[in-house]
């Protein structure tokens, strides 16, 4: 049974609704939390004379109520709230004390949430740790109305379930039985769970250490996009922001963007996730399918200036994915490295994907599985510009019909290359202006070089090292045309001053070129056939 309020909870909403107005001019109540030195029998409206435990009934929420827990407490609790705060005046909940102290820890033991928000508006939590060994973290849904403006800020999320379950967490009913940080209504779930959306969410500088997932965002859908779109009915949630945020050693995903428009993922970093189904089933088969960040049925959004790494999942784990109908969406200025693969789409239901975008991203050793710019109905009108790709496996093209591959950096491992059919002879995506290091143009991208880049330094753990020297033949080497945004920024967040290929956009740094005569071009050859010949004998040639 879930504590705090909720045992009167019908009451409090209609005396939460009536103070509003005939109370405004009253001021509203804080109330303190004392896990160690607080007593029961207190008031709960002071310091001096804090509540040590949630169980009371006398709470009154309107807008600005304030629910303060001291810092360097430890507070068991399972909440359930319907209120609502405005704008200027949200009901906060955070902590109090000494900033040296720990953040008070809120946490259940049970297979729960510790927070459940239905039907709320404005309701912020901050300054707070939260943990749940057998459930999850909040649930924020919308059952009867739309809910609005809610605020998690500088909030620790840390053991909750992380194991390997060797398969994919359910979405439907809670972030309990998903093992989740954050959930927003589900996917999937019982009728009548969530009918409504969850707009103007902000998530910013909280940490997910140690849980198997972490920010799952869903809209409503009606209907399986992966069976067919036609009937498939969504309601997006609207103006989502997660910035700053922090994720290490989870089993499963960082943040799913899931039927959201307007929402964007911004300065965060995802380090060691998609840990579980690491190795393939016996017979090879994949066990299950796990990415750090990716958008699902979403569109208009955007995952920016993040780092992406670790991720083991054998089936997927890759940077860039757009997937379900996602369109018009964007990865720009991501630094991937050390994950299984640095892309693969999937768009679902028997229509391509319209107007996705990648640009200005580096891949440095996502090099087990292959990168596919489109798997499944396809990409129409799809941008990917000013990449830069090291040492990563092919790069599969098949099922993009139309677009943009321009200004991109393709240095593979050796013996890897562009891998693609027929359809790519007769689509009308254009490749060109990109350079091709120790791997052959693919026949319909004959205008584009092959070339060293000349990068500034070749220290693989330090993107410093791929801004290109002076002299360099690929600065000024790019193109530009109407399809290609003409961004004011690259990848290291300087101006661009220059149409290069690749993600850096300047006039080159200083440092030595590279030469390039005959001699190593037959190294490169050689190093290539090297790797090819390599590939036959493990039996991956066309794998």
């Amino acid at each position: 049974m879930k504590k705090f309020i909720s045992i009167i909870m019908s009451v409090v909403i209609i005396l939460s609704c009536l103070s509003v107005f005939a109370f405004a001019e009253a001021p509203a109540p804080t109330y303190y939390i004392d896990s160690v030195n607080g007593d029961d029998s207190n008031t709960g409206r002071s310091e001096n004379s804090a509540w040590k435990t949630i169980n009371h009934g006398d709470w009154e929420f309107v807008p600005g109520t304030k629910v303060l827990f001291k810092r360097g407490g430890v507070y068991e609790m399972e909440v359930v709230l319907t209120v609502s705060g405005t704008k200027e005046n949200p009901i906060v909940i955070s902590s109090y004390g000494d900033e040296a102290e720990e953040k008070p820890i809120l946490r259940t033991s049970n297979h729960n949430e510790v927070f459940e928000f239905i039907d709320c508006d404005y309701v912020t939590v901050s300054d707070v740790a939260i943990t749940a060994p057998n459930g999850g973290g909040i649930w924020i849904r919308g059952a009867g109305k739309q809910s609005n403006g809610m605020v998690i800020e500088n909030v620790d999320f840390f053991d909750m379930p992380n194991y390997d379950r060797h398969a994919r967490d359910p979405f439907g009913t809670g972030a309990a039985d998903a093992r989740a940080a954050i959930i927003t209504n589900g996917l999937w779930g019982p009728d009548g769970l969530y009918n409504y959306t969850v707009n103007d969410l902000t998530i910013r500088n909280c940490t997910v250490e140690n849980c198997a997932n972490g920010f799952m965002i869903w809209g409503i859908v009606r209907g399986n996009p992966a069976e067919s779109h036609a009937g498939v009915e969504r309601t997006y949630n609207k103006n989502v922001l997660i910035d700053g945020c922090y994720f290490n050693n989870m089993y499963a995903e960082a943040v799913i963007l899931g039927v959201c428009d307007g929402a964007k993922v911004t300065n965060c970093v995802s380090l060691n996730t998609c840990l579980g189904g690491a190795e393939p089933l016996p017979d090879g088969s994949i066990e299950y399918f796990t990415a750090s960040m990716w958008f699902w049925g979403s569109k208009n959004s955007v995952i920016e200036r993040t780092e992406i790494a670790g991720q083991k999942n054998f089936g997927d784990a890759m940077t860039v994915d757009f997937d379900a109908d996602s369109n018009y969406c964007t990865y720009q200025y991501v630094y991937s490295h050390d994950n299984i693969r640095f892309m693969c789409n999937n768009a679902m239901g028997g229509r391509p994907q319209a107007g996705n975008t990648v640009r200005y991203c580096l891949s440095v050793n996502d090099n087990v599985g292959r990168n596919s710019m489109a798997s499944g109905s396809g990409e129409v009108e799809f941008s990917f510009y000013n990449n830069t790709i090291i040492n990563g496996p092919e790069m599969h093209v098949v099922n993009v019909d139309s677009g943009i591959v321009a200004n991109n950096i393709f240095a593979f491992k050796p013996g890897y290359y562009v891998y693609y059919n027929d359809r790519n002879l007769n689509s009308k995506t254009d490749f060109t202006n990109n350079c091709y290091y120790m791997a052959p143009n693919p026949p319909f991208d004959l205008l584009s070089m092959n070339t060293r880049p000349d990068f500034a330094g070749d220290d693989m753990t330090d993107p410093e090292s791929f801004r290109l020297v002076k002299g360099s033949k690929l600065i000024g080497a790019g193109i530009e045309r109407d399809d290609i945004e003409k961004m004011e920024y690259d990848f290291f967040g300087e101006k661009v001053t220059s149409t290069n290929i690749g993600c850096y956009g300047g006039d080159g740094v200083e440092g030595e070129l590279d030469t390039y005569g005959i001699l190593e071009i037959m190294i490169d050859v050689f190093r290539f056939f090297g790797g090819l010949y390599q590939r036959l004998i493990d039996g991956n040639l066309f794998g």
